[in-house]
């Protein structure tokens, strides 16, 4: 009972801190890092271990699918380059990095354990990056990019900090650049088949299903299937996840009905928010135990620490100029994607945000070495720690004022009413083509609500381009219907109180209205 107990307490403490941050206007993830942290050191608060497997296996599979699901293909993939000189360059280029600073530090160490400390601390985090990159208010393709390097870097990370702990635990201890390439590409090919194989079989399995309900469970299933099956062959389940993720959300409208398709999101939203709470709760909570053990020279400490965070900063800074500008030295390069403003890699170098899948790789480290030899394991997890908090509370409190500094071009809002006004009268003018098909028949009167239905969703696009003060015809409709929807509410909960009608009444009656309210709030939106 008692750890049920704790789960819930751990919940409610990170909605209250999300929704403490809202209120001032806070990045939620940082202030339930900050919370964790003072709450670590509260007398009698509960004390937490956090278990690597759960968190590789049990927390970021769902969050890694919920974020592939709602990432764009055709965005993915004309971003593809950049994403992937950081997801595989540039964590690759760091973990080297880290790796001969700390080497440096401790010269009596494997140069291959020193290079598992930084595997661990390579990866911006997925969770990280898609919270705080969003609210930020980022431009669109700088959200696509540090939302795709978050997807992939993961499974970089944790094949490389698998051949670096091998190469420490065993005899020969050799670790190479050609051995971490060809791991890599072993694992995240294996990684994609298993993830294609799942987007067949559950794609499959979706278009079959008619039930939101049991659409809803298997979505639930469908991460945890797909990275055991994919641990099962010692493939990235990160990337199996990632590919399901990115086919099924790409196919969804065919597979699932609408009652699903509105089931599914609301029901991943609720999962990603308490989720996402939790982890970054837990991560601030880690602080009194990853102290606890440490024995370092104080002097020492605060030598290492600074400068594996100095390593980790600056590498992202050093790898990410050169591979914006260089490519584009190649003309057809250039002629495909024209260089950016400098302020677009500055943005990317500074939302370098670690989080949970860190600490978890941190706490999978082995330990002991080869020949049961012991090395300061604890010293590598503070290590991992100070990592996250800064680059999570320093970075990620910072990164709004680095990107008004830098002066982004944001994304226009007219060209996308625009593009979207244009699309709607397309697909109006599609919807009475269809209409005039089927109308033979029909009432009159239900044929001239139709075309009236389909002009007014025509019109409300064009609207959005209007830009005045002035109401609207659709801001007028929406708000006298609400009042409207507020009235009917008003009688059938009064018919229910009186019993003129049984529950079951007033709850099809409340669903139909409530829908009715979604529908008009999104489109005031």
């Amino acid at each position: 009972m008692e750890p049920l107990i704790e789960v819930v307490l751990f919940l409610a403490i990170a909605t209250f801190g999300a929704a403490l941050a809202r209120r001032l206007g806070l990045l939620a993830p940082i202030l339930l890092v900050v919370l964790g942290l003072v709450l670590s050191f509260v007398p009698g608060f509960p004390h937490v271990r956090l278990d690597p497997n759960l968190v590789l296996v049990g927390i970021l599979p769902p969050l890694l699918y919920v974020a592939a699901l709602e990432t764009s293909v055709p965005a993915f993939r004309l971003n593809l380059r950049p994403i992937l000189l950081l997801a595989v360059g540039l964590v690759i280029f760091s973990a080297f990095v880290v790796g001969t600073v700390v080497h440096l530090f401790r010269p009596d160490l494997p140069y291959s354990i020193c290079l598992a400390l930084g595997a661990v601390v390579a990866p911006p985090d997925a969770v990280a990056a898609t919270a705080v990159a969003r609210r930020v208010g980022l431009p669109r393709r700088i959200v696509t990019i540090l939302e795709g390097e978050s997807l992939v870097n993961d499974a970089t990370a944790l094949v490389l900090l698998r051949v670096a702990i091998v190469a420490a635990t065993t005899a020969t201890g050799g670790i190479g650049v050609g051995d971490v390439a060809r791991e890599v590409l072993v694992a995240a090919g294996g990684g994609v088949l298993v993830g294609l194989l799942g987007v067949v079989v559950f794609g499959f399995l979706h278009k079959r299903i008619t039930d939101p309900v049991l659409d809803n469970a298997l979505s639930l299933i469908v991460p945890f299937a797909v990275v055991f099956a994919a641990e099962e062959i010692h493939a990235s389940g990160v990337m199996a996840v990632v590919v399901t993720g990115l086919g099924i959300g790409h196919k969804m409208p065919l597979l699932m009905s609408a009652a699903s398709r509105l089931q599914v999101d609301a029901f991943w939203r609720l999962i990603r928010f308490l989720l996402e709470g939790l982890v970054f709760l837990l991560v601030g909570l880690q602080l009194r135990e990853v102290v606890r053990g440490l024995d370092e020279p104080l002097g020492f400490l605060v030598g290492i620490t600074a400068a594996v965070l100095l390593a980790v900063l600056l590498a992202r800074f050093v790898w990410i100029f050169p591979a914006t500008y260089l490519g584009r030295l190649v003309p057809r390069v250039r002629q495909r994607d024209p260089a950016p403003p400098v302020q677009f890699p500055i943005v990317i170098g500074w939302a370098g945000m670690r989080g949970v899948v860190t600490l978890a790789a941190a706490l999978a480290l082995p330990l002991t070495l080869a020949g049961g030899r012991a090395y300061p394991r604890q010293l590598f997890i503070w290590l991992a720690f100070a990592v996250i908090v800064v680059t999570l509370v320093a970075q990620g409190a910072t990164l709004p004022a680095v990107a008004r500094r830098a002066k982004l071009p944001p994304d226009d809002p007219v060209q996308d009413a625009l593009s979207a006004a244009a699309v709607q009268q397309q697909a109006g003018r599609a919807a009475r083509e269809r209409l005039d098909k089927l109308a033979e028949g029909a009432p009159a009167a239900v044929v001239e609500r139709l075309r009236g239905l389909v002009q007014s969703r025509t019109n409300l696009a064009w609207e959005q381009l209007g830009g005045t003060a002035k109401e609207t015809p659709s801001e007028a409709y929406g708000r006298l219907r609400q009042e409207m929807i507020d009235a009917e509410r008003e009688v059938f909960r009064a018919a229910r109180d009186t019993g003129k009608i049984p529950q079951e009444v007033l709850v099809r009656a409340y669903r139909d209205l409530d829908l009715e309210e979604s529908l008009l709030r999104r489109e005031s939106d």
